[in-house]
């Protein structure tokens, strides 16, 4: 019976996976479509756009989340550097595009904070603050949106009770024969939790390297990232344009596939270093208490001076409990941008260089609820796509061998990783084929597909190190498995099961490209209106729009957060 559950498992979820994936990837085998490519000029300046956006963003967002853990670790302040992570992992990437480029954009609150009394501005300057050539913003928004999923992601790790008190033990070891806790930290317990964390990382760079909506709402213009490129060459109506789009996505599929090799090979050979320097075996020993300075800071990644005690003995002194710096500044940033955010809802006339509009309207907001089918469609998919995905996701991790889980990784994590103009491009055919593209069934189907591998990643590690000792009691004491279950296990995991739904809810909410083409413009949501007014200039409904993309899943980690509270016991006289 647990083989044919595991079975029924892998119908449901591996089959629509590998239909999307092959049909993504049988639309790269069209000569006339590469050989089109490669006659284009915009596309090679496109590509290195998306590289170095991608990579970019991917290395600032990996070593600010390192040292920031790292930071938290040592000062054992980690509960509360994690503390805002909900809010954060709940605004929506194309939400907080907007508002970071309402912050920046020439006419934006930051340059209106300093005009006219620093810079003289009576006007707007020309400057390209938000859609630069260069991709700065871009990479600053996806920077900032990365490193709370990185930090989430680890904290998955570091919540589980066996590996913290291992970790502990082993930092607590290292610094009796004479670290300091911050080498410590670079020396044991990083090189283990970064060797967990692969797929996660994967995550960040590929959607790093092919994302689409913020890159239309903040990104380069002329030319755009490829990915814009490609979502451009897919909209045409032309079947030659459109198989050049696929190309593109193809190109976008090596790039990833690329990174993701060359960054196996230098994560191989740090640790290979970090062995050497110590002169052990392992990736975790210590080099001998006299090896000196110098060797006990080759490390797979050094510590970034990003707060307070950053330096040698950063957990002693009485700044110890103080969060770092770098997540004082993380969380300004996100409080500015949805701050940003909310005023432009309700701003009315705002002359520059005004710091406050000259009157408030509510007038944004009647709209978005004029429109409630729109809000009704977001709901419908997040609820019932993060439930499914939430009910496959404990089915798998209860019933599937783990070796079977193990090897199965890989392509349960195809959404992950495939970029999103060529993923969207198989969900579509599979669609189409299943005569469900416009239809409510197919857009939930799509929305499910790319829920699953979130919720799955963000479930696991909990479920996965459950102390099994508790199995063994509840069946000597003559409970079923069901009973275990039903009373033990889940109710002890609800804390995860509710923050992976939330996690769920909120991928939902904010895909673009899939209710857009799987759903054939016959259902809007709330993202696809944000960033389609995002390039207008209906600034108050384009706030309103992001907010409410920002407030739902805001909402659902304040439920799951509800769900998930510790239970107080209270015991009779």
């Amino acid at each position: 019976m647990r083989r044919l559950a595991v079975a029924a498992l892998l119908l449901l979820a591996a089959l629509p996976l590998l239909a999307a994936a092959a049909l993504a990837l049988g639309a790269l085998f069209d000569a006339s479509a590469w050989r089109a490519l490669a006659q284009d000029p915009q596309w090679p300046l496109a590509l290195g756009l998306s590289l170095w956006t991608g990579l970019a963003s991917t290395v600032l967002a990996w070593w600010g989340a390192a040292a920031l853990l790292a930071q938290g670790f040592v000062r054992q302040t980690l509960d509360r550097l994690l503390r805002g992570l909900p809010v954060m992992l709940a605004t929506p990437h194309a939400a907080f595009a907007i508002g970071l480029a309402f912050l920046l954009a020439p006419s934006g609150w930051l340059l209106r904070a300093l005009s006219p009394w620093l810079t003289g501005f009576e006007f707007p300057p020309p400057w390209p603050t938000t859609q630069d050539p260069w991709g700065l913003g871009l990479i600053a928004a996806l920077t900032a949106k990365e490193i709370p999923f990185l930090l989430w992601t680890a904290a998955t790790q570091l919540q589980r009770d066996d590996v913290r008190q291992r970790w502990r033990a082993e930092h607590a070891l290292a610094q009796t024969l004479g670290y300091s806790p911050q080498r410590a930290w670079w020396r044991v317990v990083w090189p283990q939790l970064s060797a967990r964390l692969y797929w996660p990382l994967l995550a960040v760079l590929a959607y790093g390297l092919t994302v689409v909506d913020m890159a239309l709402v903040i990104g380069p213009a002329a030319p755009p990232t490829l990915a814009v490129l490609a979502w451009q060459w897919l909209q045409d109506a032309d079947i030659a344009t459109n198989a050049q789009g696929a190309a593109a996505g193809g190109v976008l599929a090596l790039a990833v596939l690329l990174s993701a090799l060359g960054w196996r090979a230098l994560h191989a050979i740090a640790m290979h270093r970090t062995r050497q320097g110590n002169g052990q075996r392992g990736a975790c020993s210590l080099p001998p208490p006299g090896a000196g300075k110098g060797a006990g800071r080759r490390n797979v990644l050094p510590p970034l001076p990003l707060g307070e005690g950053g330096g040698e003995g950063g957990g002693e002194g009485p700044r110890a409990n103080r969060l770092p710096l770098g997540a004082l500044l993380l969380a300004s940033l996100y409080a500015a941008v949805l701050l940003a955010l909310a005023v432009g809802s309700v701003a009315g006339v705002w002359p520059f260089p005004a710091l406050w509009p000259e009157a408030l309207t509510g007038q944004a907001w009647h709209s978005v609820w004029a429109s409630r089918s729109t809000i009704a469609t977001t709901l419908f998919l997040a609820l019932a796509s993060s439930a499914l995905a939430l009910a496959w996701s404990v089915a798998w991790l209860e019933f599937a061998p783990r070796r079977w889980d193990a090897a199965l990784r890989p392509l349960l994590y195809l959404p992950l990783v495939l970029p999103a103009v060529l993923w969207v491009v198989g969900l579509y055919s599979l669609t189409l084929w299943l005569r469900l593209e416009g239809q409510w069934s197919g857009l939930l189907l799509a929305h499910t597909l790319m829920v699953l591998p979130y919720v799955l990643l963000a479930l696991s590690p909990a479920y996965l190190g459950f102390d099994p000792r508790c199995a063994a009691l509840s069946a000597s004491l003559g409970h079923g498995r069901w009973q275990f279950l039903l009373r033990v296990k889940w109710p002890l995991l609800r804390r995860a099961l509710a923050a992976s739904a939330a996690v769920g809810f909120a991928v939902s909410v904010a895909q673009y490209l899939p209710t857009l083409y799987v759903g054939a413009g016959r259902f809007a949501s709330v993202t696809t209106e944000a960033v389609t007014l995002a390039t207008g200039a209906q600034r108050s409904l384009t706030s309103a729009y992001a907010g409410l993309q920002f407030l739902l899943p805001v909402l659902a980690f304040a439920l799951a957060a509800w769900v998930g509270r510790p239970r107080r016991f209270t015991v009779a006289a």
